[in-house]
């Protein structure tokens, strides 16, 4: 049975550099050489001393240590991989331009060169079924790709259509819910309410009755969810969907992290890939809300969630808006800011509406 190769980075192999563990490099391919490290002629602390190294010059050095054909032979058996490109396309060098339209990629040249996913075909499976490490996978999505039309993930239709979400799709789904929550708070704060499980509908009849002062506090409530959904974007954000360093080598783990946030970095400009499908979001806001609910009196809670589900219409609709859209002064400069994050530092510059958590937190991204 023949060996799966395995695409690796060069930090891959620098990272196996002892006794235990010991890898090196020669003309692209990868070796694990530990278990020669007891047979090697020289000793194995004259390995040791290239591990993690490329060591095709030492080899042919016959000041250093001379080699024969079978040395070249013996190293075969110990292939485990070999290196991928190195070829960047993110750079600090990066800036932004008001009128910034990247060119589409030659799709063909593109995966004859990277060997990472080929962008006419259906991407999930090719994820799935991947042969390379976690370090070139994470080197690659984040190498921004653009292609003419959204590129498919399924090959079905059927399945296909259900990874798709124009924009309008947020609004129309999230906006009547947060109008929900904004009036059920506020006749909450004017008389009690059987619970949500027991009576979902409001008492429409009963809103003429609602006096000011129940709106104003309803308002406070919602000026608080507005708060907290600006920091909840950015934990989402760094510690979710970036949480790339911490994913464990395993293609389940690959794939899911393909599916949250690497494709968009992957595909920054695939304008159905760019709000949050509502199954997603109806996923992350679950916990949040019951939270609220833990937290606050049930009034107070759907204020502060009805204030957050507005300004996650707002982020989201604003996100698209960043990527295809020309926009007034403040939104130009966020725009200039995002992109930054996609082309030039994506370990930086995870605000989308607002850079004031990135503030606080330094990871302001300079643009």
């Amino acid at each position: 049975m023949s060996k799966r190769i395995i695409i690796y980075t060069a930090e891959d192999v620098a990272s196996h550099t002892t006794a235990a563990s010991c890898w090196v490099s020669r003309n692209g391919k990868v070796y694990d050489v530990t278990k020669f490290l007891n047979d090697h002629p020289g000793g194995d602390d004259y390995i040791l001393k290239y591990a993690g190294k490329d060591i095709g010059e030492v080899m042919r050095d016959k000041d250093e240590h001379d080699h024969s054909e079978s040395a070249y032979d013996m190293l075969d058996e110990y292939i485990v991989g070999r290196l991928g490109s190195d070829s960047t396309i993110v750079s600090d060098d990066w800036e932004a331009t008001d009128d910034f339209h990247p060119d589409d990629t030659d799709q063909a040249k593109d995966f004859e060169k990277n060997q990472f996913l080929d962008l006419r075909k259906p991407l999930l499976r090719q994820v799935w079924e991947a042969n390379w490490s976690k370090s070139y996978y994470l080197q690659q999505v984040h190498q921004p790709r653009h292609v003419p039309e959204p590129a498919r993930f399924f090959g079905p239709d059927i399945l296909e259509y259900n990874t798709r979400t124009v924009w309008y799709v947020v609004p129309i789904v999230w906006g009547p819910i947060a109008a929900y929550f904004f009036l059920r708070s506020a006749l909450q704060w004017t008389f009690i309410l059987p619970a949500f499980t027991v009576q979902p509908m409001l008492p429409w009849k009963a809103l003429s009755m609602i006096p000011t002062s129940s709106y104003v506090k309803t308002l406070l409530c919602f000026f608080v969810g507005n708060a907290v959904w600006t920091i909840l974007e950015y934990i989402f954000h760094r510690f979710l969907f970036h949480v790339d360093y911490l994913l464990p080598d395993h293609r389940a783990f690959l794939t899911l992290h393909f599916l949250m946030h690497g494709v968009h970095h992957y595909l920054p400009m695939d304008r159905l890939r760019l709000v949050m499908p509502p199954a997603l979001f109806f996923t992350l806001q679950s916990p949040m809300t019951r939270l609220a609910h833990a937290l606050f009196p049930p009034a107070m809670a759907n204020g502060i969630i009805s204030g957050a589900f507005t300004f996650y219409i707002l982020y989201d609709c604003m996100h698209y808006a960043l990527h295809h859209t020309r926009l007034p002064a403040y939104f130009k400069e966020m725009k200039k800011y995002h992109l930054a994050h996609h082309y030039k530092n994506f370990d930086l510059g995870f605000g989308v509406t607002s850079k004031i958590w990135d503030i606080v937190f330094n990871t302001i991204l300079p643009v």
